[in-house]
């Protein structure tokens, strides 16, 4: 945890900012895999990590604004509990690292909340993801659980996200603790990928060295031969000689701070020369999407860079053809390119995407409803603090361009005789975290190799 103070002052300003009323924040509990004793490993909301640091499941707090206290809602353990899980602090123990004095069982936050609301007092709270919470919260404010997001607090949505977005020092130090364990597990990867593996030994190899870290991966690993599909899990492929492999992995610090790295090599010694080629386009489109990272530059911008770089770079091998400009504007690029340039990144790897992207990437504004476009979870102006991921992609997907080329979608901007030729070709991303600084922008963590000539050193 960091000091309690670190958490007394976030929930002062969380206080100011909304005015009145009281915030209800709910902790995680425990998640059964398969029945009850058997379960997933604990993660506690990530908002209320930023405001209270503690990982007990079954927490529950109230922040009362008008009286300007906190109170923390929880059950000790009961002597069954410690003999299977050994002595524990108490949650009053607990709570003193946190800065929090009023204390209360869990049985009493029905009647707490009911006093209030039937004082005509306002309750905030955040718009549930976990089926438990929105049992609890049906219980408590008598909400059914298909209308909560839509009746959660808009106001403490935009308060939350405002304080969140800008990372602390302290923040920063711990995002860059778990970028560099992430490098070394890509790094890993380049090194030890080899023709007749399977998938699941690369992937087991990088989260053996998350966990040899004391540390846990902060989403489940992509290693794969299979880069065109972008979220891709499955490990059960062997590797084979003139494959690409595309790593997707990530640390979460001791502290549930996140990395995000990405990157893709060949499985051979040394890329082809075909391979070179869209590699080469995909770190260009790279290093100009990273070159617009400064303070009040739209990171739509940013992604609207990295997307005309792809289109004129596949021009050159005669994939692509007529204007750029328009062709991005109208949508055509996301063939190879549908989905977003980066994102936001904190506690969460996708930062705080349970509050919404409408607020957290695009600041009440709408997002577009354009193919490939409406993949993108931030736009906004960029603001000093910010942590985001840069990771621009090609990406050839047989699916959809079977679509689109039985439609002639897009046939002024699009050559699909030639791009028939790359259909099994796979997909490319590197993908790095950033500061946004005043000044511009700062790499966090140590880097991973990138170039083709870095990468080809490691594959030695």
């Amino acid at each position: 945890m960091f000091s309690p103070q670190t958490y007394l002052s976030r929930r002062e300003r969380l206080r100011k900012t909304i005015g009145s009323g009281m915030i209800l924040l709910m902790g995680n509990e425990e998640s059964p895999m398969n029945y009850s004793d058997n379960t997933y490993p604990f993660r506690q909301d990530s908002s209320f990590l930023y405001y209270f640091g503690l990982e007990l499941p079954g927490l529950t707090s109230i922040m009362d604004v008008d009286e300007g206290k906190d109170i923390l809602f929880g059950d000790d353990l009961s002597i069954d509990d410690i003999v299977w899980m050994g002595k524990q602090p108490t949650i009053k123990e607990h709570a003193t690292g946190a800065g929090v004095t009023f204390i209360e069982g869990s049985g009493k936050l029905g009647d707490y909340l009911r006093r209030a609301m039937g004082n005509g007092r306002a309750v905030h709270y955040l718009p549930p993801y976990r089926p438990e919470n929105k049992i609890k919260l049906f219980n408590l404010l008598d909400i059914h659980p298909d209308e909560l997001a839509e009746n959660a607090s808009t106001e403490l949505i935009i308060a939350v996200v405002g304080q969140r977005e800008i990372k602390s020092e302290e923040e920063i130090a711990e995002i860059e603790l778990a970028v560099n364990i992430s490098a070394d597990m890509h790094i890993e990867a380049i090194r030890m990928a080899k023709p007749g593996m399977l998938e699941s030994e690369v992937a087991a190899r990088i989260e053996e060295i998350a966990l040899a870290a004391n540390v846990r991966p902060a989403f489940p690993t992509i290693a794969t031969i299979n880069g065109q599909t972008l979220h891709n899990h499955y490990h059960g492929n062997i590797i084979k000689k003139g494959d690409l492999f595309l790593v997707d992995a990530g640390a979460e610090s001791p502290m549930h701070y996140a990395g995000d790295l990405s990157s893709t090599f060949p499985v051979d010694t040394n890329f082809t020369e075909l391979q070179k080629e869209i590699y080469r386009i995909t770190l260009n489109a790279h290093m100009a999407a990273v070159s617009r990272l400064f303070p009040g530059n739209p990171f739509r911008d940013v992604h609207m860079t990295a997307c005309r770089e792809i289109f004129e770079g596949l021009k050159s091998l005669g994939l692509t053809k007529g204007d750029t400009a328009d062709a991005v504007e109208q949508g055509a690029h996301a063939l190879f390119f549908p989905c977003g340039t980066g994102h936001m990144m904190g506690l969460d790897v996708h930062d705080m995407e349970d509050l919404g992207e409408t607020w957290v990437g695009y600041g009440g504004l709408p997002k577009s409803k354009l193919f490939g476009m409406k993949s993108l979870r931030l736009a906004k102006p960029l603001k000093p603090g910010f942590v985001l991921t840069i990771e621009p992609g090609i990406y050839f997907i047989p699916d959809l361009i079977e679509l689109w080329k039985s439609e002639n979608r897009f046939g002024e901007f699009l050559n699909y005789k030639e791009i028939e030729k790359y259909r099994t070709f796979g997909g490319i991303r590197n993908e790095e975290d950033f500061l946004i600084t005043e000044q511009g922008h700062r790499l966090l963590g140590k880097p991973v190799p990138k170039t083709i000539e870095e990468v080809e050193s490691l594959r030695d």
